[in-house]
């Protein structure tokens, strides 16, 4: 195997930026997105919403 197609070349620093605030924007969204679940998740128990609470848990989970 040719060594020379090991070789990827360097993200240039702005490239790497990019990826690290594309990153902290996902990681943002995300906890923003749990946060939110977990509001509407105690308004379900507090309206003794089973179904709803089952939903939102389920998502909850699935993005944990």
């Amino acid at each position: 195997m040719n060594k020379d197609l090991l070789k990827l070349p360097e993200p240039s620093i702005e490239e790497q930026l990019s990826m690290l605030a594309e990153q902290v924007l996902n990681e943002s969204l995300i906890s923003y997105r749990k946060e939110k679940l977990k509001k509407e998740i105690d308004k379900s128990l507090q309206e003794r919403n089973k179904e709803e609470f089952l939903r939102l848990s389920s998502e909850l989970k699935n993005i944990s």
